[in-house]
């Protein structure tokens, strides 16, 4: 396990440009899109600025799109015969799996990080505490993620097939995520949709952190409702976790089929 997180962070201390490539999307939506509708949209319709509503959206862009990729590397790794190579060490094959996970994991939340400094350029405090929950979430919501890609990568055996998956749903989680508008503005179908998105658990964790400290009342108005019911912050906390356990022990399972 340790070495396979040591392979993650050894890959992208090497590839500074993919690093920044991959976070200069969430930037500009954050400052060009984000700077754009502030203008048009006023403070009383979310409780904050659209920037500071739009940042913890941002923040899960940041970590979601690394974590996705340790499912492409599964796949690309069983398809070079890497995969073949680890699997002749004498461990479990899940140990494997979840030294992918927990480096995917480290991974994401390093770049989400990076991107959690420009919290003040939003209007947000640099308070400790504020920064210590963030940071949780997004470990929190890394784990999740990656557990799903590599749950979808255990099950698909080509890369062509899980990229276009991903073109597939990725985008609409995203939308349906409660990052880019209220949920509350989209129609009855679309709540039930957003009620089983694990991303918009992880941008509804975040804001209401965001709340919690800085006072910010858009998580009341915005967040996850269950029959018109705003499930607590813990629990959402707690569904995040369990949602991504559960991926990553039924993945363990497949993967320790032999082939």
């Amino acid at each position: 396990m340790h070495a396979l997180v040591h392979r993650d962070l050894l890959r992208m201390a090497a590839q500074p440009t993919h690093t920044a490539l991959m976070l200069l999307q969430p930037v500009l939506y954050l400052f060009a899109l984000g700077g754009g509708l502030a203008a048009l949209i006023p403070d009383s319709s979310l409780g904050v600025g659209y920037q500071a509503y739009l940042f913890p959206g941002m923040l899960m862009m940041t970590v979601q799109a690394p974590a996705i990729i340790v499912g492409v590397r599964l796949i690309t790794d069983r398809q070079s015969g890497y995969l073949r190579e680890l699997l002749m060490a004498p461990v479990a094959r899940p140990t494997l799996l979840i030294g992918s996970c927990a480096g995917g994991t480290l991974v994401s939340t390093v770049q989400g990080t990076v991107l959690l400094t420009l919290a003040g350029a939003v209007g947000l405090p640099y308070d400790p505490l504020l920064l210590a929950l963030l940071l949780a979430g997004m470990i929190l919501a890394s784990f999740t993620v990656t557990a799903l890609s590599l749950l979808l990568a255990v099950s698909i055996d080509r890369p062509e097939a899980f990229h276009m998956l991903l073109g597939l749903v990725m985008m609409p989680l995203l939308f349906l995520s409660g990052g880019f508008f209220p949920l509350h503005n989209l129609p009855g179908w679309a709540h039930t949709l957003a009620a089983v998105n694990p991303l918009a658990y992880g941008v509804d964790l975040l804001r209401r952190c965001i709340a919690l400290r800085a006072g910010h009342q858009a998580a009341t108005t915005a967040g996850i409702t269950w029959s018109g019911w705003q499930p607590p912050l813990l629990l959402e906390g707690a569904l995040l976790l369990a949602g991504g356990a559960t991926a990553l022990l039924w993945a363990a399972h497949r993967f320790s089929r032999p082939e």
